[in-house]
């Protein structure tokens, strides 16, 4: 068999087993875009409060600012976690090709940089949901808190 051909067999095979990670990218992509929306909703609200709080100075809103620095606390940590995980999956795609195309073995290294992709997405998502639980047991509705 020509090398060619060999490599061709090669990178078509590496190409199959490179789909799932790059799935996995564009999901990250789309869990990353649902937290940036909802930390400029929490901005957009922290801004909001801000200006009733330069218009009316008699106004108690620090705990409401308090809270919303809280959640976007939390949001950044997820987006951080988030980041790091799409980083890691292309990563793990680049050590996929170049195993293909240098013939090096670093089947060990590419399932602990996967694995630690998955490991990072988890932790952005128990982020997530710990701002959203927090968002909730911290909800006022008509000048009550709502636990």
């Amino acid at each position: 068999m020509p090398l060619t051909s060999a490599l061709n067999v090669d990178v078509a095979h590496i190409i199959q087993l490179a789909v799932a990670p790059v799935f996995l990218l564009s999901g990250v992509g789309v869990v990353l875009t649902l937290f940036t929306n909802r930390l400029a909703r929490i901005v957009d609200r922290a801004r909001m409060l801000e200006d009733r709080l330069r218009a009316d100075p008699h106004i108690d809103l620090h705990e409401d600012l308090a809270v919303l620095a809280q959640r976007a606390r939390y949001i950044n940590y997820a987006i951080a976690l988030g980041t790091i995980s799409g980083l890691l999956v292309t990563t793990t795609v680049i050590l996929l090709f170049t195993t293909a195309l240098l013939g090096n073995n670093m089947t060990v290294l590419i399932a602990v940089i996967f694995s630690a992709a998955m490991l990072t997405l988890t932790a952005s998502l128990l982020v997530f949901f710990v701002e959203v639980r927090y968002a909730t047991t911290t909800l006022r509705i008509g000048g009550r808190w709502r636990l």
